[in-house]
């Protein structure tokens, strides 16, 4: 069999993986007793799975996920403030399917950014898209497109972002641009996608970080309502 030419034209039509398990599928002698529909099945397999797994890994570049956490690795056993069956139905990911969102309040250091950005993880795995920011750093992103010309890109580009991560939210108040900034981003997403804020402020007090009693309530009125909460604590 000529196997060279095989390989180099699935590899021409970019069918690397079915080309690689082309090839080991040539030196097992096991494979010679496969039928070709099994063999086939196999390459198509392979070349799925090669797929979804680049797809996967290009999501997590983009989402710029603050730290390398996974749903796995959360230890339940410990009570922390963390429901179990509210966190095992958050991995599901089913709340950001339905335009839900999640708040995660709690003091310094206790670990508010992991469970995010694993939450986040298991998201970009689940083939959802994510952007990960600190309140801070987003603001200062908003404030610099607008003066470059390309605010409307970027608000384009975080309305079409599933999961919205706004890590480290408070506790300085918010200025009368990123109050409406803020607005836009939280009415853009209104059941079309989700967000998940985390804070050391305590939700019942995000009235004063937002700073104006209209648009706090425009705001909360958005999230709270369609929220899971998580109180982190030591």
């Amino acid at each position: 069999m000529l196997i060279h030419p095989m390989v180099e034209r699935l590899r021409g039509l970019g069918l690397a993986a079915m080309a690689d398990a082309f090839t080991e599928m040539q030196h097992q002698s096991a494979a010679d007793d496969l039928p070709r529909e099994d063999w086939l099945g196999l390459m198509i397999d392979r070349e799925v799975t090669a797929r979804d797994n680049a797809r996967t890994s290009r999501r997590l570049r983009l989402a710029k996920l603050r730290q390398a956490a996974a749903v796995e690795d959360v230890d339940l056993r410990t009570p922390r403030g963390l429901d179990r069956g509210l966190f095992q139905s958050l991995t599901t990911c089913r709340w950001i399917r339905e335009g839900q969102h999640v708040l995660i309040s709690g003091p310094t250091g206790v670990g508010k950014s992991w469970i995010a950005c694993a939450l986040g993880n298991k998201a970009c795995r689940e083939g959802v898209s994510v952007l990960y920011r600190r309140a801070p750093r987003l603001f200062a992103d908003i404030a610099t497109a607008r003066g470059e010309g390309r605010l409307a890109r970027l608000m384009t580009t975080l309305e079409r972002t599933r999961l919205l991560i706004i890590d480290d939210w408070g506790p300085e108040p918010l200025t009368a641009e990123q109050r409406r900034d803020l607005l836009e981003i939280v009415d853009d997403r209104d059941g079309k996608g989700a967000l998940l804020i985390t804070s050391q402020v305590p939700i019942g007090r995000w009235h004063e970080i937002i700073g104006d009693p209209t648009l706090g309530d425009a705001i909360l009125d958005r999230i709270v309502h369609r929220a899971h909460r998580i109180c982190w604590r030591r």
